[in-house]
């Protein structure tokens, strides 16, 4: 099966191929996979070099123009290190481009710290009138992508995985899935971890919502859960722990309620080990999630 990032380029070249609004802005990461599409529209794949503040200030420029700008590199040079620009070039000016990353939290861990970006999602937390989406198989990916471009001038983010479900959902950008239903909690499980989730949950009295559009947080789904299943909620994040426990509190402000959020751990690995590894040592293997959802509904 191909990844996320396999079916991106593909996607993004009809893209340019179909509106001539959309153009791509690289920083050298993944301009091979454009070799085509720039050949056929050199004034709409841009290729910056290794200069990720540029590729956000030239994205922006673009949007100033018109222009629907696809900007995408690795997420910790994406989102962390030119987050100066993402929050003024975009933010202050007001207009908007597409995010798409790739990398995940930990998906190159060979890579180290440098290219790890676990706190992607809750940085962009802190700016306002972001979307956020977190594909959980390459279908999803390819549906919320073609969202993002569409979606006029609004400013998203679309986090890319080499972790994946094995089949994708019919997501729409906007709402939660109810993929399981019961009456002793709510599990809100975000992109690539509901096969985890799912098996973490076999046999477990709760309800299992899942998210791949988390900003906005699809409240009114959660509002509807909670009043089979109750208010205990656990969410299951593919980045930093917690990072969406806020929203939850804040869509559940009326009600008593408790929230046990698990994800990536804020202490950094410093073994490379690979994707599964890092997966177990950050407590997100089926077992252990069992072991604390269990604990926490129980």
């Amino acid at each position: 099966m191909d990844t996320m990032r396999d079916r991106f380029a593909p996607v993004l070249t009809r893209l340019l191929d179909e509106d001539p609004r959309v153009a791509v802005v690289l920083a050298e990461i993944g301009a091979d996979a454009f070799d085509r599409a720039q050949a056929r529209h050199p004034n709409r794949v841009i290729n910056v070099g290794i200069r990720e503040q540029l590729l956000v200030g030239a994205g922006a420029g673009l949007a100033l123009t018109g222009m629907r700008p696809v900007l995408h590199t690795f997420a910790s040079f994406l989102v962390e290190r030119p987050f100066e620009q993402v929050k003024l070039d975009l933010g202050h000016q007001d207009v908007g481009a597409v995010l798409v990353s790739a990398a995940a939290s930990f998906d190159w861990p060979a890579g180290g710290y440098t290219h790890m970006a676990p706190g992607d999602v809750a940085l962009l937390d802190t700016l306002d009138g972001w979307t956020v989406h977190v594909p959980g198989h390459p279908d999803e990916a390819e549906t919320l992508l073609r969202h993002a471009v569409a979606a006029g001038d609004d400013k998203v983010y679309v986090r890319l995985s080499a972790q994946s479900n094995a089949e994708g959902l019919a997501v729409d950008g906007e709402r939660f899935l109810t993929v399981r239903e019961g009456r002793a909690g709510v599990v809100i499980a975000v992109g690539p971890m509901l096969d985890t989730v799912l098996a973490a949950t076999e046999g477990l009295d709760v309800t299992v919502l899942y998210a791949t559009t988390v900003r906005p947080f699809d409240t009114a789904a959660l509002r509807r859960a909670t009043e089979a299943a109750g208010t205990d909620v656990v969410l299951v994040e593919p980045y930093l722990a917690g990072t969406s426990t806020a929203v939850v509190n804040d869509a559940l402000s009326d009600v008593p309620h408790r929230v046990l959020g698990l994800g990536v751990g804020r202490r950094e690995l410093r073994r490379y080990g690979d994707i599964e590894e890092h997966v177990a040592a950050h407590g997100l293997d089926a077992r252990t999630l069992r072991e604390r959802i269990r604990g926490f509904v129980a």
